[in-house]
Formats: structure tokens, sequence, C-alpha cells
């Protein structure tokens, strides 16, 4: 079965409002086996919403309106739904009286415009709402000319404190009472430092054999991330129409994929590091402990990771990793011998397994003095091990912040794949 939600509210069409109850939703519609197909923002504009719920009913098994449920003028959702179903609104006398108490106790007189929040699509049962004054409605009908199928609407308050509750309490329920039963898995296989259409190209022809598969390949900032799901009676078999279709994928690109159940690269690189008993140790420049940033980021780092220095001047360059002044003055330290030496003398002040350098011009700004004629995005990575020094040469586009995210990126993939 598929589902659309609609979120009315003209606030979320501007730049300082964000649906996140989509968010919420899908997970739980997920959970029950349920695949959201469509999500709506409609602005305040009873048209507007007509037609969105409309188009959603003709299309989506199960339709949920979040928000547009309160007492002003400009709260339509009501209305809408009404309209798009061929359904008359009835107000409930017994919605009233609870409204009326409600401001009571709160010693307030209760506005002659809060009526309409007891009108109640026919035939929908009320969503008692315990957080708020607008109540949750939940209607089990068939589509017009199909009377086998069925089609659930549901309307929902849309402050998050209201909607959660409400929907898990009173919508999950009744939802996996009437819903057959379906299961959704899923799978996200990573891989680092590729083009979208080079890792697209080699895995369509695969993943077309699978139509049963959704497959989704997002373009991370230096990553390629393919994302499976599957329905199915139950979840065994989803998982393993996922599981086959992954592990195609997987055979494909070989080691290009650093993770087949969704973890970071960092995560996996201290996986492979522990696993081999293995320390690192890092000496910035232009990525200022970035890449330290990122490793320290993942609890029980500490075990592999032994430190870093962020060696921004040159004369930290030989104070913390012994680069010799000399060699810092005749190349410059945006250099292949810099980034070599860097790697080399921090790995032997740490005494870690590996040492890693990053040196670079991330800009704005070009460089000075030997480096004045490099162009920005140049990056040196050193990485030195018990069987030497390699260090790679990037030539690295964009603005300050993506050329120092890029090169950790390059900086975590090359480590990763010296522990292959």
């Amino acid at each position: 079965m598929i589902a659309e939600i609609i979120a009315a509210g003209s606030e979320m069409l501007t730049p300082h409002r964000q649906d996140t109850n989509s968010l919420f939703l899908t997970s739980e519609l997920n959970s029950l086996g349920v695949t959201v197909a469509f999500k709506t923002i409609v602005g305040d504009n009873l048209d507007h919403l007509t037609g969105a719920a409309s188009v959603a009913l003709s299309r989506a098994d199960i339709v949920i309106f979040s928000g547009g449920l309160g007492p002003t003028e400009d709260d339509l959702t009501r209305e809408a739904a009404a309209s798009a179903l061929g359904l008359p609104l009835i107000r409930q006398p017994e919605l009233l009286t609870q409204l009326a108490e409600r401001f009571a106790k709160r010693s307030f007189v209760m506005t002659p415009n809060n009526a309409k929040q007891a009108d109640i699509l026919e035939g929908a049962e009320i969503l008692p709402n315990v957080n708020g004054s607008a109540v949750g409605q939940f209607l089990a009908t068939t589509r017009p000319g199909e009377p086998g199928t069925r089609r659930i609407v549901i309307l929902l308050p849309g402050p998050p404190r209201e909607l959660k509750p409400l929907f898990t309490d009173e919508c999950r329920p009744r939802l996996a009472n009437i819903l057959p039963p379906s299961y959704i898995a899923k799978r996200v296989l990573r891989m680092a430092l590729l083009p979208e259409s080079q890792v697209d190209s080699r895995t369509a022809p695969i993943y077309k054999q699978y139509p049963d598969v959704e497959t989704t390949i997002l373009a991370h900032a230096g990553e390629i991330q393919l994302h499976f799901q599957a329905a199915a009676a139950t979840l065994a078999e989803a998982q393993a129409r996922v599981n086959e279709l992954a592990g195609k994928i997987e055979h494909e690109m070989d080691e290009a994929v650093f993770s087949a159940q969704g973890e970071s690269l960092e995560e996996v690189v201290l996986l492979m590091l522990g696993l081999r008993h293995l320390t690192l140790a890092t000496a910035e420049s232009c990525t200022g402990g970035l890449l330290a940033q990122r490793l320290t980021a993942i609890p029980g780092s500490s075990r592999y990771f032994l430190g870093g220095a962020v060696v921004y001047s040159d004369a930290l360059k030989t104070t913390f990793a012994d680069v010799p002044a000399e060699l810092i003055s005749t190349q410059g330290p945006v250099s292949e011998p810099v980034a070599r030496s860097l790697a080399e003398g921090i790995r032997a002040r740490t005494k870690a397994s590996i040492g890693v350098a990053i040196t670079g011009i991330a800009g704005p700004t070009p460089g000075a003095g030997p480096d004045a004629a490099k162009p920005i995005g140049l990056i040196y990575i050193g990485l030195a091990d018990d069987r030497g020094t390699q260090v790679t040469e990037l030539n690295l586009m964009g603005d300050r912040d993506r050329i120092r995210w890029w090169a950790s990126q390059h900086a975590l993939e090359l480590i990763r794949k010296s522990l292959i």
C-alpha cells in the first residue's frame, strides 16, 4: 500500500518553518509496511488544499493531513477534505461541550470561531487529543466506483507534541488492525569519491532486474549512497530480496563499497584499525583538525586514534612533526616533500602505526611565498606506515568548506584502502 502526506500551512512554504511531521509519519508508516509515495505542502488556501486532497485521494491508499485543524479562518483542512471526499461536515455537540469545558478550566471565554473544531467528516471516528483542542479524525471508506478498494483518510493536528502521541496511540492501532500484513526491509551501500554517473552506469543493469526493490542513488559530499527498500508479506522475504540485490551490487563494485550496512567512512576506518590492532595519528594544516574531529566523533575512537597536531604555521610543522625548515622554505608548505615529511614525522613523534598528513590551499586567497603560484584547491595527503610513505596530490574544486571536507574524505579513503 502507498500513502500520501499533506502538510497544511503557509508558514512551511517560507524559509522559517519546516515540515518535520512527515519524517515521523514516514517512519511510522514504514514500520507498518506502508510506503510513502508522495509528500505535499500546501498553503492556507481552500482551493489549493482541496485540489491537493483530490489528487492524493485519487492515487494513494492512505492520505494523512497534518495541520489546519485549528479555529482560525486559515485552518481549512476539514473543509478541504470534506469537499474532496464529497462528504458533509457534522458538528458534534459533545465536542462543543468538551471545548467549552476546556476553556472554562483555563478561565478563558470560548469565542464562536472555536466551534468549527467540532466539525467531523461524516462517518469518521473522533481521535481524542489530550494535548490540544483540535481532535483528529480517522475515516476508512472506499473509492467512488471501486467498492472493493479501501481508502483511509486521517486528519491530524499540526503541532508535533500533539500529532505524535495522537498517531501513536490512536492511529497506529487502527491501521494495524486494518492493513494486510506487510513488512519493509532496507539496506544502504556507501562508496567514497566515485562519480554518481559512474556508479549508476555500473549498477543500473543489476537493480533494474529487481522492480520489486526500490533503489535510490544519493550523492553526498564525497560519497555515493545506494538505498534499497522492499516490501513483502514477511520481514524475512523482504530482507532476502534486499540482500540479494545488495549482494550483487557489492560484487560489481567490489572494494569501492566501504560500508554494506550504512556505517560512515570514519566508523569503517576505526573498525579496520581495531581489527588489525593498529593506531593512527594525524598532522593537519589546511583542514585545521577536521580529520581528527571526524574520527573522534565516533565513540571508542581513542583506542585506535592516538591524536593529532594542527600544524597550521610553518614553525609548528617543524616543532610538532620535525619537518626540516629548509624543506618548507625551498619546496613550500604545500608540496609533496612536505606532506611526506609531515606524515613520517607525526608517526615517529607519536609512535603510531600510521601517520597521515594533509597540507594544501583551501582558499579563498592563494598561497604565499613558494606557494604563490600554486592553485587554490591543491592538496597533498601523505600516509606513512611500516611499508613506506605514499603521497596523493589532489586538485579540488569549490569553496573553502568544500575543499576542506573533501580533503578529509580523501584522507579517510586513503587510510581505508591502505588497510584492505
